[in-house]
């Protein structure tokens, strides 16, 4: 309960800096709002009242706030429609391309981490070197990389759009997915080669190994078990930061989903979607730290004592 009351104060507190943003954006918002259209006195006016400007700014939070808290987020200015519906319409896309990319994370970190920290030498330098490259390199240009090998080379795979149907859209997501997931596979890989040195370390991994019992199963039941509290620690948080990375992704690809909106929604200075996309990703990451803190005691008992 004390999570969730942080959680709570947390959101809260977010949502009054993503307002404030606004506030601190330079010109008049009635301006932005009119943008390429006749700004006339009368227009300008009709526009304040319209969204609260002429009222002073907790007055105007309050009212934003009070819409946020009953799912209405207001209207898009470049789309003229709900901004709630508009990102409704968006979110399969998104969250198939975040799951797809976040299976291909949680399966790939974790065994090349045991496999780095299992056999030292020239295949732990080896993993280190690719996932240092992966780290390093920016999604979008691995878009590019991905493309220009397998659609535009080989073919096997569209460079463009989200596709029709479940089958349809797993197939034209694969290259996304693929790279959204690269950097994030690279840092987890990393994290799991760390914690299962740590408990290679261990006595108990010490006395398992003396007492016979096979390698695989020392490696599987003892060592990935014990390194599984950093590893689901740091998968819980990917999902936001997944969401933040489709920005990239999604354009480089011509992907339609909220990171795309969001792109375009900044570029044109469309206040009420950013606002709206900025409060998803905060809650996101609040609630990843939550269902992280509940999920930890599962993976390790001894969680529970701290």
């Amino acid at each position: 309960m004390r999570r969730v009351l942080w959680m709570a104060v947390t959101l809260v507190v977010s949502s009054f800096l993503i307002f404030g943003a606004l506030q601190l954006a330079p010109g008049d918002p009635a301006s932005f709002l009119l943008s390429g259209r006749s700004a006339t006195p009368e227009a300008i006016a009709a526009i304040r009242g319209r969204y609260h400007l002429d009222e002073p700014v907790l007055a105007q939070y309050w009212h934003w706030l009070g819409g946020v808290v009953t799912g209405d987020f207001g209207r898009s200015v470049q789309f003229r429609s709900d901004v709630g519906g508009l990102i409704a319409s968006r979110v399969p896309v998104t969250l198939t391309l975040i799951a797809m990319a976040f299976v291909i994370i949680m399966v790939a970190g974790p065994l090349l981490g045991l496999l780095s920290a299992a056999r030292p030498g020239r295949v732990d330098r080896s993993i280190l070197v690719a996932g240092s490259v992966a780290v390093a390199t920016p999604s979008f240009v691995l878009g590019f990389v991905l493309i220009a090998i397998f659609s535009v080379n080989l073919g096997w795979f569209p460079s463009m759009g989200a596709g029709e149907g479940l089958a349809d859209r797993l197939h034209h997501l694969t290259l996304p997915a693929i790279a959204l997931a690269l950097t994030f596979a690279g840092v987890l890989a990393r994290v799991s080669r760390s914690a299962m040195i740590e408990q290679l370390g261990q006595e108990y991994v010490t006395v398992a190994r003396g007492r016979g019992v096979p390698e695989w199963t020392v490696l599987r039941r003892h060592v990935l078990r014990g390194a599984m509290t950093v590893i689901v620690t740091y998968g819980g948080l990917l999902v936001p930061g997944l969401l933040v990375s489709t920005v990239l992704v999604e354009t480089t690809f011509g992907v339609n989903g909220l990171g795309q909106l969001l792109q375009y929604s900044v570029t044109v200075k469309d206040f009420p979607v950013v606002q709206a996309l900025t409060l998803l990703t905060v809650a996101l990451f609040v609630l990843a730290n939550l269902v992280v803190d509940l999920l930890a005691p599962l993976a390790d008992p001894r969680v529970r004592n701290r």
